[in-house]
């Protein structure tokens, strides 16, 4: 039993050690100490109820003050209780130093917490990156469509880090520079026998204003010759007006045929009204005998009158048929 007891007393003594150890991490003050760094081991303690990891803090501490940077571990607390990333704004801190780039620790801790990459943005402004374009299709005016890709040189801006526009706007803004430039060609071939006046013109417009880049420079790396916009237009054109002069050939032939059929429905009247007409003749001979308004002597002469005007009528067209067709 005393040898059991023995043994809980060390596990105890041991556990208690390691908790104390823990809250109060001994080994990184003399670390610091050594480094010259002046933390208290009290403020460690604290560190650690805070939350906030000791060596993280301490470790970024003595990378600083071996570069010369000036900075305090209450400002690196805050910046990690915000969210930030303490040891890469210390990198980029002491990269900047070193390349003789103006960046404060207010900067650095405010482009980090805005979400971009501090040390690499550091690292861009000494060492310029270059973005490749998309294939950006333009037609020049004579209706060649052209294919350009475009090399964009740059380099970070510090200053406009926060807030500024990033590699997508760069790469909008110099597609449409390439665009109106070609758009402005008299001809594709010009474009093709000097592409470096793409470039010219995109680098004129300013186009890094704003943004958090500064444009060195744009090279055209590729030209293609593409569709003819142009008579593709002009096919497409001229096939709408060969529809549109089809629909009014039509629309005319419609109407001639209504008024055909309109003319042909007016003479079928009038043969109608000219047969009721002749119905009503006889009625008409029967009711004068009868009313002594025409005698026998005014029906033969008016027959008489009826056969000279059919014998006339044979005379003046021998080819026509009829009743006084002679017989061969």
């Amino acid at each position: 039993m005393e040898n059991l007891s023995v043994i809980f007393l060390i596990a105890g003594a041991l556990i208690l050690l390691m908790i104390f150890l823990y809250f109060v991490p001994i080994s990184l003050w003399i670390t610091a100490q050594f480094s010259n760094v002046r933390v208290g081991l009290l403020e460690l303690v604290f560190m650690r109820i805070r939350k906030v990891p000791p060596s993280l803090i301490v470790n970024s501490m003595i990378n600083a003050t071996k570069a010369g940077i000036a900075v305090t571990t209450s400002e690196l607390e805050t910046h990690y209780l915000a969210g930030g990333n303490v040891p890469n704004v210390i990198k980029a801190l002491i990269s900047a130093d070193k390349a003789n780039i103006p960046l404060s620790f207010k900067q650095a801790t405010a482009i980090d917490l805005a979400g971009r990459d501090v040390f690499e943005a550091v690292t861009t402004s000494v060492n310029p990156k270059v973005i490749n374009t998309p294939n950006v299709a333009a037609v020049a005016q004579d209706g060649i469509q052209l294919i350009a890709k475009a090399r964009v040189t740059v380099r970070a801006n510090i200053m406009q880090l926060v807030g500024g526009a990033g590699e997508e706007t760069i790469l909008a803004r110099v597609g449409e520079g390439i665009v109106t430039s070609i758009g402005s060609s008299v001809s594709h071939k010009g474009v093709l026998e000097n592409p470096d006046m793409i470039s010219k013109l995109v680098l004129q417009k300013g186009l890094d204003a704003g943004t958090a880049y500064e444009i060195l420079s744009i090279d055209i790396a590729d030209v293609d010759v593409g569709e003819n916009i142009g008579a593709k237009l002009q096919i497409d054109q001229a096939n709408a007006d060969l529809k549109v002069a089809e629909a009014r050939a039509e629309e005319r032939r419609a109407m001639a045929v209504a008024e055909e059929q309109e003319m042909k429905a007016r003479a079928q009247a009038a043969r109608a009204n000219v047969i009721q007409a002749e119905v009503e003749i006889p009625q008409a001979i029967a009711a004068a005998f009868r009313s002594g308004n025409l005698g026998i002597m005014d029906y033969y002469k008016m027959q008489n009158i009826q056969s000279d005007t059919d014998m006339r009528n044979s005379i003046a067209n021998p080819n026509q048929g009829g009743a006084n067709k002679p017989k061969e």
